[in-house]
């Protein structure tokens, strides 16, 4: 296995739990636009929890295009 491999599971793995934790418009409805929450700005944990998602799924994505150019 290369590196790319490693930081893929990981990254995806952490990914996965972070996107668990996640509450705002749980549920099947409010993805499919029936939730009818108001959407705030999100603050503190909340906040910090999204953009590491967003980081994580960025490095997640770099590391299968890496693992397809160079492997």
């Amino acid at each position: 296995m290369t590196i790319f491999n490693y930081i893929t599971l990981v990254s995806g793995a952490l990914a996965i739990v972070l996107i668990l934790l996640q509450t705002r418009g749980a549920g099947l409805g409010a993805g499919l636009g029936g939730g009818g929450e108001v959407n705030t700005e999100r603050r503190g944990s909340d906040k910090s929890i999204h953009n590491i998602t967003i980081a994580l799924v960025t490095i997640f994505a770099l590391s299968l295009l890496a693992n397809i150019i160079f492997v």
